[in-house]
Parts: structure tokens; C-alpha cells; sequence
């Protein structure tokens, strides 16, 4: 079995900021040279998040308002209390979608559906710069 690590960083503007990474992991997977295997998509942090979502303006906006349904940002988190960060909710988003997603490699390829993209998520309610880390297992 061979393993390839990579990776790339993505500058957010937070507050549910919405990236699109399908590019650099697809250049990744290339640099790789690996034809069949499993891929993760891993980015460290409590306040960020990998998914996937057809990446388009109209769910894009879907997401914002489903994550702000889903953990609203101005209701009374411990968190804040302790920390006096304001960005409770964004642990609870992040906790909800989880820091990776891994995606079968086939012939060079991620499996991705045709309107699927892979996206991070920057919830934390400041702008960051992120780490994305890709490691593929294979042939």
C-alpha cells in the first residue's frame, strides 16, 4: 500500500464562509500519481468543517441559513461565557458536520457526483487562515 500526504492552505473571511477545494485536492490527487484508493480531506480545528454540496450561489445561501437555524449565533452559548469569543455557535456548527470527509479514488479520480463539490467550512466569526490536510491510501 502507498500513502501520499499533501497539503494546501485556504485564507476565509469566517462566519460560515463557504469554499470550494475541489481544485487543489483534485491537483493533489494528480501530484500523487495514485490510481485506486481512498482519499480523506481533513482540516484541523474546532471551527471548521469539510463537507460536500453542489457549490452553486442558491445552496450556498441554503447552508448559511440551515446552519444558523440549526445553532444560532446571538442565543446564550457556556462557551462564551468562559471564553468571551462570541463563537460558540461555530463550535457547535462544526461539531455538527465534522473536520473531514473521505472519497474513493478511482483510475486518478475523486468519485464525486456530477453536481458534487468538496467545500470548507470557516464557521468561526473571525477571518482565518486554514490548513488543508489531504492523505491518500492506494495503488
Amino acid at each position: 500500500m502507498v500513502v501520499f500526504r499533501g497539503e494546501f492552505k485556504v485564507d476565509t473571511s469566517g462566519n460560515s464562509d463557504i469554499i470550494d477545494i475541489t481544485p487543489q485536492v483534485r491537483e493533489l490527487v494528480a501530484l500523487s500519481g495514485m490510481s485506486d484508493g481512498i482519499l480523506l480531506v481533513y482540516v484541523p480545528g474546532s471551527t471548521a468543517a469539510i463537507t460536500t454540496i453542489e457549490f452553486e450561489p442558491g445552496l450556498i445561501r441554503d447552508m448559511k441559513a440551515a446552519l444558523e437555524r440549526l445553532a444560532p449565533e446571538n442565543i446564550t452559548y457556556y462557551h462564551n461565557e468562559r471564553w468571551h469569543d462570541g463563537n460558540g455557535h461555530s463550535h457547535i456548527r462544526a461539531s455538527f458536520l465534522g473536520q473531514s470527509g473521505s472519497f474513493p479514488l478511482t483510475d486518478g479520480s475523486i468519485l464525486l457526483g456530477t453536481w458534487q463539490q468538496i467545500i470548507l467550512i470557516d464557521l468561526d466569526n473571525r477571518p482565518r487562515s486554514r490548513v488543508v490536510l489531504v492523505q491518500m491510501y492506494g495503488e
